[in-house]
């Protein structure tokens, strides 16, 4: 399987995360507005071991987490991508997405997301993907329905309640 390191949609560049990201992502975990939704701010300990964790996955996997930049003036984003998650004792795979909030309600999380879900679903060839969030995020909610994604339940993940969504390649090829 091709690795996809980089690619761009119409506003946006991509690149897989690595650890020159470090000190990017270190001052999103940091940011209060940002991790509420999370699971809390982060220690650089805990955001080295986030980037461990999302390189092994990349090897094991093929696929991962990218960090978004800006086109125009290469100013980071945030990050989002695919990965395997344990959902209730089910290994799914799941879009991940996370925005500085300076970046929030512009459309990126949702142009990111239609980039990945092609990734996803036709260089992959993955069958569905889930996505999930806490019960008071309504606006990541209404990305994964401009997605396309269905709601499917109620779910606890990291001890608080989540919404849990899914979209089937079927679905999502229409």
């Amino acid at each position: 399987m091709q690795l996809i390191d980089t690619f761009t949609t119409h506003r946006l560049f991509a690149e897989c995360l690595q650890f020159k990201h470090l000190n990017e992502l270190h001052r999103m975990h940091q940011d209060p507005q940002v991790m509420a939704t999370l699971g809390g701010v982060r220690s650089d300990e805990e955001t080295r071991l986030f980037i461990l964790n999302n390189l092994n996955h990349w090897q094991h996997y093929g696929f991962g987490l990218w960090v978004f930049r800006d086109k125009i003036n290469n100013q980071f984003l945030g990050r989002a991508g695919l990965r395997n998650t344990d959902v209730e004792g089910n290994n799914e795979v799941e879009l991940a997405y996370a925005l500085i909030a300076k970046f929030w309600a512009k459309g990126l999380a949702t142009e990111m997301g239609e980039e990945i879900l092609k990734i996803g679903f036709e260089l992959l060839n993955l069958p569905e993907i889930v996505c999930f969030t806490l019960t008071t995020n309504k606006v990541s909610q209404r990305v994964m329905e401009k997605l396309g994604f269905k709601y499917e339940r109620e779910i606890i993940h990291a001890s608080l309640p989540h919404l849990f969504y899914r979209l089937t390649s079927d679905f999502a090829c229409k």
